[in-house]
């Protein structure tokens, strides 16, 4: 599993994703709007952990921005009382907790929401002659498949997901990487490169391609 937790208290957010890494959890952290955007844009989540107070804008009005097939979100918040829970569930949280709330109950609230009927179909994304399917986490390219690792998997899904368009260092990074497992240098290069040698074992060697001192592109063109 994997959540995206919005928290602008970084401490907070670190010990969480910790704590959740320790049951299995995995974490992505933005500390507002913005960076919770920029998540979204390049990374898949299967549950969204929502603070309402954030330094660019309140968590009820993101909440509303967000499209029908979204993860789904659970608040958890300080703001304690009916009307701010009913708020935030009629607006379109899935469950809402007030901190502080034991890690053991937030581990198994995020783990039901993700059991629920109704979750988002699996997707298979598709660029070329390269599949990938979102639910099983598995590629192929002409119906080969790629034997990738995780960190792999995750780096040719936002390149999927960006296909023919550059995507920045930073936002990969921070997708990739969490508090509880922070990037190092050259980390990302690490993972770019086990990436094309996989492609090269099953006969492409010219789809991803670096764009130096920016990000990464993937498709069939070079890029200078």
């Amino acid at each position: 599993m994997r959540t995206l937790i919005i928290e602008d208290n970084h401490e907070l957010a670190s010990l969480l994703a910790e704590r959740l890494g320790a049951r299995g959890i995995d974490s992505d952290i933005a500390g507002g709007i913005a960076e919770a955007d920029d998540h979204m844009a390049v990374g898949q989540f299967d549950v969204i952990m929502l603070d309402l107070g954030l330094p660019d804008g309140d968590g009820i009005d993101w909440l509303r921005s967000l499209p029908a097939d979204r993860p789904p979100v659970l608040i958890l918040s300080a703001r304690s009382t009916l009307d701010d829970r009913v708020t935030g569930l009629d607006t379109g949280a899935d469950d809402y907790l007030v901190k502080p709330a034991e890690i053991d109950e937030i581990a198994a609230r995020l783990r039901a929401l993700i059991r629920r009927p109704g979750r988002r179909d699996p997707v298979v994304l598709t660029v070329g002659d390269v599949t990938f399917d979102t639910t099983t986490r598995q590629a192929e390219l002409s119906g080969r498949p790629l034997a990738i690792g995780r960190k792999e998997a995750d780096f040719l899904e936002i390149l999927l997901r960006n296909a023919g368009k550059v995507v920045p260092r930073e936002r990969i990074e921070g997708a990739l990487y969490s508090a509880a497992d922070p990037v190092t240098p050259n980390a990302l290069e690490a993972v770019a490169s086990r990436l094309r040698r996989r492609f090269a074992e099953v006969g492409e060697d010219d789809i991803l391609h670096t764009v130096r001192g920016v990000g990464y592109l993937f498709g069939n063109r070079r890029v200078s």
